[in-house]
């Protein structure tokens, strides 16, 4: 068998995103010899367990990382600089540090300077995902044709580029390595807008007086549903989403609600025109999606 990309892979949370690297990881020894898996409660490892998608399981997460070749922040976003300090005086010299998270600049900006010398830092995101969360949503073919942004820090180790690099690949994932910035820029449009409309158009929903609310429930088409799918995301993990990447966001939600204001007008005075194309664009870029294989 060929030499594993690392000796021993840690997973810092064992949600979705890193609980289906631990399937992935156990199932593919040329990813790491050793899995071992942090999470916040003892209940959640023991089900890690149970499930057999990890060699080791540890609760603290400075123990977890001793003699680690590579760490994996799998957390919610607003936990990294916690989780960071915890476990810098204890990360090896050449271990490389990678995440999952979300946003980019907020998390170079949170653990980048606690690392010590000799840690190479490789900030990552995967972009895949379901509405679901907890070691049990995990499974091996999340990665499979999706895209995963690196954003390496300049001056970063490209060896340990290469490694993360390379993980992502085994996991079957398409790789891209951007500036941390402008993946914050994309994600916010692709990503962060379209689930604050979610929860936000629920909330909407939830507010109407009984009756009403009732009535949109029980006749939900597909649209809301749609809506209700993706706003029954993790709750802290966009809680953190949306304050560490609170510009970009709100930049993007400007652009959305100046257009939403535009719409507004044309359905008032009747403008069809303006509304066929807005409709005309939506489905060029729905066909798009498609022939990308990322519908």
């Amino acid at each position: 068998m060929a030499e594993p990309l690392f000796r021993r892979l840690v997973l810092i949370g064992i949600g979705l995103i890193g609980s289906s690297v631990a399937r992935i990881a156990m199932q593919d020894r040329t990813l790491a010899a050793e899995v071992v898996a942090n999470a916040r409660t003892q209940a959640t490892l023991d089900r890690v367990m149970e499930l057999g998608i990890a060699d080791r399981i540890e609760l603290d997460p400075a123990k977890a990382v001793l003699g680690a070749d590579c760490v994996m922040l799998c957390a919610p976003v607003g936990a990294y600089a916690a989780l960071a300090e915890a476990i810098a005086p204890h990360l090896a010299p050449g271990c490389i540090v990678t995440d999952v998270g979300s946003t980019k600049q907020s998390v170079i900006r949170d653990v980048g300077p606690l690392l010590p010398a000799g840690v190479h830092f490789v900030p990552g995101h995967p972009m895949a995902g379901t509405e679901y969360s907890g070691p049990d949503s995990g499974f091996l073919t999340l990665f499979q044709g999706r895209w995963c942004m690196l954003t390496p820090p300049p001056g970063t180790d490209e060896a340990a580029v290469a490694k993360i690099h390379e993980l992502w690949t085994r996991c079957g994932s398409m790789i891209e390595v951007v500036e941390a910035a402008h993946h914050d820029r994309v994600v916010a449009i692709v990503s962060h807008l379209p689930h604050l409309l979610a929860f936000t158009i629920c909330g909407t929903a939830d507010d109407l007086e009984d009756e009403s609310r009732q009535q949109v429930l029980k006749f939900a088409a597909a649209g809301f549903r749609d809506f209700t799918r993706i706003a029954a995301s993790d709750p802290v993990m966009w809680r953190d989403i949306f304050l560490n990447n609170r510009e970009a966001l709100l930049e993007m939600l400007a652009r959305f609600t100046e257009d939403a204001q535009a719409m507004a007008r044309a359905v008032r005075w009747g403008d069809g025109d303006y509304i066929s194309d807005k409709i005309l664009r939506g489905r060029a870029i729905r066909r798009s999606l498609i022939e990308l294989k990322q519908a």
